[in-house]
């Protein structure tokens, strides 16, 4: 049986519960957790704030821990190996996959999230609020010694997260990228960035947070709030990368700091709908993407760029059994910036 903290219902604290696992598969590892980091993403599932959750639920997809058992197919850890875990545990990894076969498995039709998806089998995958988690091999990432296994946590989704695109847009000495939402995802994005060699310019609606985005690599920090401020950031970027999931964000005003032909990179998933007005984006043929976490070759790019550029999260440390300790600070917005539980 594996032990947990389990979210019953909708508004409800987690509570201890324990589960008995999917059978051991060839492919498969068992994982006895060590950290696990809190995501925005664990609270939106816990609310059931991005549609009905299926309860109990454990959340929690930033693992860090040991390997204490294998498939007898599993040939890349061993017993013992350090490995990580993101936000996704499965894919067909099929030949005649389309997704899979071009490096796209966050995007496989069979793709199993790392809790609250069913699996094929229509077991639903739980979490790493929990002292072991099984996941297939493919999914379990070793963790550079470089890098300490906490701060390893929350590379492995807010990590992830904000540097697939950077990656995928090939970001390089020149250009001019902005972050929305110094937070959890935006204190990494800054200093990926930054590692990638751009100039940043850190938006931000906390005055209290400028000394900390320069610390972080920002090149420029601008608050939202002040129209002087906004004002001067007028058509200055070429990337902009929005990590907020307030809804209250003003569009138009983020759209306003795009120069001709740029992008805007949306990695937040607010519970309410975008309210845009096609001219403001139109005029200056800005464009809009969505990026979704990232594949196999994308962690392990990911692991190895954080590991010799210094990139690490900026963490608070809590035991595991107070895991509403940690999701309340989180709600009230007072961690800087990113949340690890430990057993």
């Amino acid at each position: 049986m594996i032990s947990g903290y389990a979210a019953m219902g909708k508004n409800q604290p987690l509570v201890p519960w324990q589960y008995k696992s999917r059978p051991l598969g060839p492919n498969d590892i068992e994982i006895k957790i060590d950290h696990c980091g809190i995501c925005g993403s664990d609270i939106h599932t816990i609310d059931s704030g991005w549609g009905p959750t299926q309860y109990p639920v454990i959340v929690g997809h930033e693992i860090v821990g040991r390997v204490v058992a294998k498939g007898a197919e599993v040939q890349d850890h061993a017993i013992g190996d350090l490995v990580g875990v993101g936000a996704q545990v499965f894919s067909c990894q099929k030949p005649d996959c389309k997704n899979c076969r071009r490096g796209h498995d966050v995007q496989c039709s069979h793709a199993v999230y790392t809790y609250n998806k069913p699996y094929p089998d229509g077991e639903r995958s739980k979490g790493g609020y929990a002292d072991a988690v099984r996941v297939d091999a493919n999914y379990a990432f070793s963790i550079p010694t470089a890098i300490d296994p906490r701060e390893a946590a929350p590379l492995l989704c807010a990590g992830i997260t904000v540097f697939t695109p950077m990656l995928h847009y090939k970001f390089k000495t020149g250009d001019r990228v902005g972050i929305v939402g110094i937070g959890g995802l935006g204190h990494l994005a800054v200093q990926f960035a930054k590692a990638f060699g751009v100039s940043v310019t850190a938006f931000t609606t906390s005055e209290t947070k400028r000394e900390e985005c320069v610390k972080l690599g920002a090149t420029q920090v601008v608050n939202l709030r002040d129209a002087e401020q906004s004002k001067t950031a007028s058509q200055s970027l070429d990337y902009l990368i929005v990590t907020t999931n307030s809804p209250h964000t003003d569009w138009a005003q983020l759209i306003s700091f795009m120069d001709v032909y740029g992008l805007i990179v949306l990695l937040a998933a607010p519970e309410t709908e975008l309210k845009l007005k096609p001219l403001s984006f139109l005029a200056n043929n800005v464009g809009i993407v969505g990026s979704l976490i990232g594949g196999i070759k994308e962690v392990r790019a990911m692991l190895d760029f954080a590991a010799e550029h210094n990139v690490r999260p900026w963490i608070e440390t809590l035991p595991m059994d107070q895991c509403n300790e940690g999701i309340q600070r989180v709600r009230d917005g007072k961690v800087r910036y990113r949340v690890v539980l430990s057993n």
